[in-house]
């Protein structure tokens, strides 16, 4: 019944602050992070999400949790009233109720505030811990700030340029861990630990990443120098992702054309998003440039 009358409340003050802020100004808030009180909003979301999910990870814990018990609830009340108001914020606001309700990232937010919120209380609501660090997952909203954007967009492009080469990269790497896997298996054998060809796989996968958990190790001097040259080997090979992605990023970097734009009449700031209506360091209006 509390969990009943305190959504009730928070639907009202929803309706409240549609109704003083305006959908379209309360849109640009909630949704947008062009403006000051866009990223205020975005900014403000981000520390409550991390906060939150540092209070679920610590909740775990037996003896925090005796000690702190009460603490760990006030503060879960706390976040799942604000997530609970964001999230009914963005579906009275939202010209596509619906289409953001069934959206990936309308899930995440309703698993994140609505159902804890109203299980708050409830026998074996310590199940919902789990769905609460979904909340991590709202992190990647946040990624839209104005600052980022451009960055953002730039990476993207580099990591779809460069998706063939670390296809053919895998599929090398794939290639190789079983013929080292099936060697070892044919060098060592069972009486070493190698037992089958799949965990001659997995040792190659080990090895080659130079992670080197040491629960199956060759004995043999064959297998030792096959060993050798493996692991010589990963430390070439796990440079090359990285040299592919960086390769597609300074060429993303060079022919990306600009973002010329008229500078802020308040600020003075050239560097906006394209298509960018307000500054994002002062939030004034943008001049159109046609």
């Amino acid at each position: 019944m509390t969990a009943s009358l305190l959504l009730a409340s928070l639907l009202g003050i929803a309706l409240l602050l549609r109704q003083v802020l305006g959908r379209a100004r309360l849109y640009r808030v909630v949704f947008e992070s062009d403006t000051a009180a866009g990223r205020a909003f975005d900014l403000g979301l981000l520390v409550a999400i991390v906060l939150s999910v540092l209070v679920v990870g610590l909740e775990t814990d037996n003896n925090l949790h005796r000690q702190f018990g009460p603490v760990f609830l006030m503060l879960e009340v706390l976040f799942s009233v604000l997530f609970s108001l964001e999230y009914l914020l963005r579906l009275l606001c939202s010209p596509q109720p619906l289409r953001y309700a069934r959206s990936v990232l309308g899930v995440v937010d309703f698993l994140s505030s609505i159902p804890t919120l109203a299980a708050l209380g409830a026998t074996g609501s310590e199940a919902l811990a789990v769905i609460r660090i979904v909340r991590l997952l709202r992190v990647f909203r946040i990624l839209k700030l104005g600052s980022y954007l451009q960055e953002a967009q730039t990476l993207r492009t580099a990591l779809i340029a460069s998706r063939r080469k670390i296809l053919v990269f895998l599929l090398t790497m794939v290639t190789l861990v079983v013929i080292v896997g099936a060697l070892m298996y044919v060098i060592e054998g069972p009486t070493s630990g190698f037992t089958s060809i799949p965990v001659g796989i997995y040792w190659a996968v080990v090895t080659i990443t130079t992670v080197g958990y040491g629960d199956v190790a060759p004995v043999s001097p064959l297998g030792r120098i096959t060993a050798s040259v493996v692991m010589l080997l990963g430390y070439s090979i796990i440079a090359v992702p990285t040299g592919i992605i960086t390769a597609e990023l300074g060429n993303t970097s060079r022919s990306a054309p600009g973002t010329p734009c008229l500078p802020c009449p308040t600020c003075g700031e050239r560097q906006h998003a394209a298509r960018a209506r307000f500054c994002h360091q002062c939030g004034q209006a943008l001049q159109s440039q046609g």
